[in-house]
C-alpha cells in the first residue's frame, strides 16, 4: 500500500463530513481538522505503512480507533471543559518527544533521565490528553500542582506482574493495557518492594507505553536476553519510548550501557 491509498482509506473509513482533508506528499503526513471544533491533528504515514505491513487490516483499524476516539475526547473537552487534578496521571516519553502540542503550546514535563522525560495526562477515559501550558487555566491550577497530583495517582494504579524465566534470569512485565504501564516506573514504592524480591541485578525497562519490564538478572545471558526483549517490544510497541535498559540500585537508575563499560574497566584494572 502506498501513502495516497492509505489516505483514500482513512477518509472511507473517517468520512469527509466532519474533517477537512490535507496530504502532504512532501513530508509523507495527512493533516485532519475538524470542521466543528476547529483543532485537528498530523498523522505520519510511513508508521502506519509500516504497521500495516505486519498487521494488515487491523494496523488501519487501530489507527482509525486512535483518531475517533481523540476527537470524541477534543468534543467532550469543549462541552465539559474538565474536572481538576483527579484523573492526572505521569506519562512517560522518549526524551526525543516534541516538547510542545500542535498549537505551539509548552508541554508540562520534568525530567528524568538522559532517554526518557514525564509528561503528564488529563485521562478521558478510552484516550487521555497531554496537558499542555494553555491548559492550566482551564483546570485552574499550577504545574507544580499537576505534577504533585500525577505523583499521587501513579501510586493507584495496580502493579500485578507476569512473571517468566529465561537461562536463569527471572523477567517480570506489568502489562495492563490502560495506557500508564511504563508510568509504573515512576511508582518508587512498588520498585523497592520488586528490589527486596530480587538476587541478580534488577533493571528496570520502558520500551514502549505499555510495558514495563522488571529484570533479575544472574548471569551475562541474562543482560543479551533483556536486549532482545527490549529491542522486541521497541520495534512492536504503538508508543516507542526506548530500546536502552536501566539498572536499579539505591533508588537509582542507571543506563545499562554505562554499568557495562565501568564493568569492563574495572576488569582492565584487575589486569
Amino acid at each position: 500500500m502506498k501513502s495516497s491509498q492509505l489516505v483514500t482509506e482513512l477518509k472511507k473509513r473517517l468520512g469527509e463530513e466532519q474533517f477537512d482533508w490535507a496530504f502532504d506528499q512532501e513530508k509523507d503526513q495527512v493533516r485532519l481538522e475538524h470542521k466543528i471544533l476547529g483543532r485537528g491533528m498530523n498523522i505520519s504515514l510511513p508508521e502506519i505503512l509500516a504497521k500495516y505491513a505486519q498487521k494488515k487490516d487491523a494496523a488501519i483499524v487501530d489507527v482509525v480507533y486512535t483518531i475517533e476516539q481523540t476527537f470524541k475526547a477534543m468534543e467532550r473537552e469543549q462541552a465539559e471543559g474538565f474536572e481538576g487534578l483527579a484523573q492526572v496521571y505521569p506519562i512517560i516519553r522518549s526524551a526525543s518527544f516534541s516538547k510542545n502540542s500542535k498549537e505551539g503550546s509548552p508541554f508540562v514535563t520534568t525530567e528524568h533521565t538522559a532517554e526518557t522525560r514525564i509528561f503528564y495526562a488529563l485521562d478521558m477515559g478510552t484516550t487521555y490528553r497531554l496537558i499542555d501550558e494553555s491548559m492550566l487555566p482551564k483546570l485552574g491550577v499550577t504545574a507544580e500542582q499537576v505534577r504533585e497530583a500525577a505523583r499521587f495517582s501513579v501510586k493507584k494504579l495496580r502493579t500485578d506482574v507476569k512473571r517468566d524465566e529465561v537461562a536463569g534470569s527471572i523477567f517480570y512485565f506489568v502489562n495492563h493495557n490502560d495506557g500508564y504501564d511504563a508510568s509504573r516506573i515512576l511508582n518508587e514504592g512498588f520498585l523497592k518492594e520488586m528490589r527486596q524480591k530480587i538476587e541478580g541485578d534488577m533493571t528496570v525497562s520502558v520500551p514502549h507505553q505499555d510495558v514495563l519490564i522488571i529484570g533479575d538478572i544472574r548471569s551475562e545471558v541474562g543482560y543479551d536476553v533483556l536486549a532482545q526483549l527490549t529491542m522486541h517490544y521497541f520495534t512492536v510497541g504503538n508508543v516507542p519510548i526506548t530500546s536502552l535498559s536501566f539498572v536499579y540500585e539505591d533508588g537509582k537508575l542507571e543506563p545499562i550501557f554505562i554499568l557495562a563499560k565501568n564493568k569492563v574497566t574495572k576488569e582492565q584494572e584487575k589486569k
